[in-house]
C-alpha cells in the first residue's frame, strides 16, 4: 500500500484511542466513565428539533447555497449583531460542517507552504494537525509562568517573516481559561500592525463563569470587518448541546469568504439542509437554553473542583469557562498518555493526556456529563494514585484491592 508522506506524518489521537478502548471495555461489560467527552448532554434545544423536522416532513432534502441558506445566514447576523456588536453582511458569512470545517477552510485559504501559524497551548488537539496537513508549520507558545495564559512578550518572540496567523481559543480548550481583555486587545493590536490574521475560536464564547466575559473581538479593532484581519469562528455545537448536527461558521472579510466557497464547493458541497435548519431553531429560539446549560456546567464544574481537592498532590487552576479543567499530575506521573492508560485500565476512568493540548503531565477532565460521573470518576482516580486513599474500592459490583502502590 502506498500512502503519501504528508498522511503518514498526522499521527493518531490517543484521545480517539483510549476513546476505543473505553468502547471496547464496555462491550465487555466494564463499567467506564467517560469524563474526556467534549460534548454537554443537554438535549437539542425544542427549537432546534422542529427546524431540522419541518424539513423533513416536507421531504425538500437537497442541494443548498454552498456558503448557507439565506434563511440562517440572516440569524447568524442577528447573533453576530446581538453578542459582537458589530453588522455584518451575508457576503462576510459562510456556514459550514462544523466549526472544525470552518477552521481548515481558513487555513487551506491563508496558508502556503512553510508558513507559521502561532498556537497558543494549551491548544486544542487539531490546530497542529490541520496546520501540518497544508504544509504549514505550526509554532506553539506554552506559558512559562505555570498559568495558561500566554504573555505578550513570549507571542512577539515566537512571530517571524513566516508568520501567517495566530489562533486564540478563550474560553479556552482544554484549560477553562478565559483570557483578559488587554491580552485579547494586545494581540489585534499587534496582528494589524503586522498584517497577521487573528483567527478567534470562539466556539465556547457564552460558557464562562463567575461573571467572567469572553470580550467580543470587534471591541479591540478600528478596522470593518472587510479590513481586518480578524476572522471569528462560531457554530452551535457547544452552547446548544448539537455537536452532532455539524453547524458552523466564519466571519471574514468578503473577498476571504469568496475563496472559502470555492475551497468548500469542492469538498462538502455544502452543509447539510436538515441540519441548517436546526441551527436557525437554535438560534432565533429561546436563548434560556444557554443560560440553563451554564449554570449546570458551572455548578458541575465546582463539584469537580471539590472532588479534585481532595488529592494530595494535584494542581488544578479554576476553569474560568468551557467544561474543561487541566489538573497537573506530575506528581504521579510525567507522562500523561501513560497516565491515562494506567486510569482506564486500573479505574474504568476515561480522560485525555495533556501532552495532545502542548501540556505534559496534565490530563484534560470534562464536567459536560453528570455529577454522579464526576464523584465517581474523581474517587476511582483518587483510588488508582493517591496512597492516602482508601486501598479498596467498588467499581461496579466488583470490590477491587489496589495493590501496586
Amino acid at each position: 500500500m502506498s500512502i503519501s508522506r504528508l498522511a503518514s506524518t498526522i499521527k493518531e489521537s490517543p484521545t480517539l484511542s483510549l476513546n476505543e478502548e473505553a468502547r471496547r471495555l464496555r462491550t465487555m461489560g466494564h463499567p467506564v466513565i467517560h469524563l474526556g467527552i467534549g460534548e454537554p448532554k443537554n438535549p437539542a434545544p425544542i427549537t432546534a428539533l422542529l427546524g431540522s423536522s419541518s424539513k423533513l416532513k416536507a421531504g425538500d432534502i437537497k442541494y443548498v447555497p454552498t456558503d448557507g441558506t439565506p434563511s440562517l445566514k440572516k440569524s447568524i447576523i442577528r447573533y453576530t449583531e446581538e453578542n459582537y456588536g458589530r453588522l455584518v453582511e451575508p457576503e462576510n458569512i459562510i456556514v459550514s460542517n462544523g466549526a472544525k470545517q470552518s477552521l481548515y477552510n481558513i487555513l487551506y485559504t491563508i496558508l502556503n507552504p512553510q508558513d507559521e501559524v502561532i498556537v497558543l497551548a494549551p491548544h486544542w488537539v487539531s490546530y497542529p494537525e490541520m496546520i501540518k496537513m497544508l504544509y504549514g508549520i505550526p509554532v506553539v507558545v506554552i506559558p512559562e509562568d505555570g498559568t495558561f495564559v500566554p504573555r505578550m512578550q513570549d507571542i512577539e518572540e515566537a512571530t517571524s517573516s513566516y508568520t501567517k496567523a495566530i489562533i486564540v481559543n478563550s474560553p479556552n480548550n482544554p484549560s477553562g481559561a478565559v483570557y483578559p481583555e488587554e491580552l485579547i486587545a494586545k494581540i489585534i493590536e499587534y496582528c494589524e500592525r503586522k498584517g497577521i490574521y487573528l483567527i478567534m475560536d470562539d466556539i465556547y464564547h457564552k460558557l464562562v463563569f463567575d461573571n467572567n466575559i469572553a470580550p467580543s473581538v470587534y471591541n479591540f479593532t478600528k478596522e470593518d470587518v472587510n479590513n481586518s484581519k480578524v476572522i471569528v469562528v462560531n457554530g452551535i455545537a457547544k452552547l446548544y448541546g448539537m455537536t452532532g448536527y455539524r453547524i458552523g461558521w466564519t466571519i471574514a472579510p468578503k473577498k476571504m469568504v469568496e475563496v472559502m466557497i470555492n475551497v468548500q464547493s469542492n469538498v462538502t458541497s455544502c452543509p447539510p439542509v436538515v441540519s441548517q435548519f436546526a441551527a436557525e431553531g437554535a438560534l432565533n429560539g429561546m436563548q434560556s437554553v444557554v443560560e440553563n446549560l451554564r449554570l449546570t456546567i458551572q455548578n458541575n464544574r465546582d463539584i469537580l473542583m471539590q472532588e479534585l481537592r481532595s488529592f494530595s498532590d494535584v494542581v488544578t487552576i479554576k476553569p474560568q469557562g468551557t467544561f474543561y479543567a487541566l489538573p497537573d499530575f506530575r506528581a504521579y506521573e510525567t507522562k500523561s498518555i501513560k497516565l491515562a492508560r494506567f486510569i482506564l485500565e486500573k479505574a474504568m476512568v476515561v480522560t485525555v493526556p495533556g501532552s495532545e493540548f502542548g501540556m505534559e503531565g496534565h490530563l484534560r477532565l470534562s464536567y459536560a456529563g453528570s455529577v454522579k460521573d464526576i464523584i465517581e470518576g474523581i474517587d476511582r482516580i483518587k483510588w488508582a494514585l493517591d496512597p492516602n486513599s482508601p486501598n479498596e474500592i467498588y467499581i461496579g459490583d466488583r470490590k477491587l484491592i489496589r495493590d501496586w502502590l
